[in-house]
């Protein structure tokens, strides 16, 4: 996966950035990033710290404003957006967006480039008894993010997210990615059974279905529309 995320940029040695919120900047992370995107992929590996430290506001966005490939990581979803949003994280990326930068992030790191996530946030405040519940992202993608759907058993609860709230629900897989580019999108996968689910619903039933790979990329409209 992160082969291709890196063949997507077309510069020789880009510019590859971590932002390890999720994960409240755990050092094993980092470390993990910077022996992919900087010995294995050739690339300058770079990370933004923004738990137990308030960077300053230029310090931000000269990070952001360099980066090619900016992958997110998993994690706590809610104190993400929330340190994002203090920070003004969130409105660096969508710039970054616009202008092309190659964005990526798995779980938590998925979640936040759609409207909304079902997520399991919080069970770091209270692990003894939680519940999945809806985080608003960036909204890049409008839709609402499911990761791990079947690996955690989350698909049932997540056809009931929709089925409540309404909107396109995309369910992502362990081992399994959706590649948005422009209009289409495609389905990528490490492992040949893992799959994705669009799930939607009309006339107050949820229908799901797998996400085909139809031979390569297919429409966004035709993915997203109700």
């Amino acid at each position: 996966m992160h082969e291709r995320i890196r063949g997507l940029c077309t510069k020789r040695t880009p510019n590859a950035l971590l932002i390890p919120t999720a994960t409240y900047d755990r050092p094993d992370t980092v470390a993990q990033f910077e022996r992919t995107y900087g010995r294995k992929l050739g690339g300058n590996a770079k990370v933004l710290l923004l738990i137990g430290r308030t960077p300053s506001k230029s310090e931000i966005t000269k990070a952001i404003a360099s980066a090619d490939i900016i992958v997110v990581s998993g994690g706590n979803t809610l104190k993400l957006m929330r340190r994002w949003r203090k920070l003004s994280v969130d409105r660096l990326l969508l710039r970054a967006q616009r202008r092309g930068v190659v964005l990526a992030g798995s779980s938590a790191g998925a979640i936040c480039w759609f409207d909304y996530g079902h997520s399991d946030s919080m069970a770091y405040y209270h692990p003894e008894e939680w519940a999945y519940i809806r985080v608003r992202g960036l909204g890049v993608i409008p839709a609402t993010c499911c990761p791990h759907v079947l690996a955690e058993g989350r698909l049932g609860h997540f056809e009931g997210m929709i089925r409540k709230r309404g909107g396109i629900g995309i369910g992502i897989d362990n081992d399994c990615a959706i590649l948005w580019r422009g209009e289409s999108c495609e389905v990528m996968r490490v492992r040949r059974d893992a799959q994705a689910f669009r799930v939607s619903r009309r006339r107050g039933e949820v229908r799901t279905e797998v996400i085909e790979e139809r031979g390569g990329a297919r429409s966004l409209e035709s993915l997203l529309a109700p």
